[in-house]
Parts: structure tokens; sequence; C-alpha cells
């Protein structure tokens, strides 16, 4: 009895000690203007000074709330179609049919 609940806390202290170390990374790696009611240096001493609330604080109030960008994908041109796979390209599908006619003659 006693090993299942020593097991439990060390499983809770595990799982405090990533969303703290979670947070102290989320804090570090925003970028200064996107950081919201402090400047980034006052989140990154709360978040080590209180690790569980100050990462409670920061998720709630000093995170960016719109999702950051991270694929840049250039506009179309108003009309412009969608590019299409090589799935979609019939000169793409005939030439891989003879290569593949041509491979089994072989």
């Amino acid at each position: 009895m006693a090993y299942s609940s020593g097991m439990a806390g060390v499983l809770v202290g595990l799982a405090l000690l990533a969303f703290w170390l979670f947070s102290l990374f989320d804090v570090a790696t925003t970028p200064e203007e996107e950081v919201r009611h402090s400047p980034k240096a006052v989140w990154l001493i709360i978040v080590v000074a209180l690790p569980l609330i100050g990462g409670l604080f920061w998720m709630m109030r000093g995170r960016p709330r719109v999702a950051r960008e991270t694929w840049s994908v250039a506009p179309r041109a108003e009309g412009e179609p969608a590019p299409k796979g090589p799935d979609d390209d019939p000169d793409f599908l005939r030439e891989l049919e003879r290569r593949m006619r041509g491979g089994e003659e072989k």
C-alpha cells in the first residue's frame, strides 16, 4: 500500500516538473512582442519563482492568444488554380505508367 502512494507522489512530481519545464521553455521561446500583460523578463521570473502558479498564470495571462504561424505560404493571385499533386497531373501519370511498363520488360 505504501509503495503505490509513493509511486503516485513520484508521478505527480514528474508531471509538475514537466509542466514547469514546458512553461519555462514556452516563455523563453515566445517572441517579446507577442507576450501579453508584462515584459518577458517578468514572466520568466514569475515562472521560475512560482513553478505551478507561475506556469498557470503564464498560460492564462501571458501566453499569446493567437497560435503562431509556423509555415509561411505564398498567397495565390485571384483566380489562380490551387497547386496540383503529382497524382492529379495526367502527364505525370502517363510518364509513370510508361516507366513502369518499361521496367517490367527488362
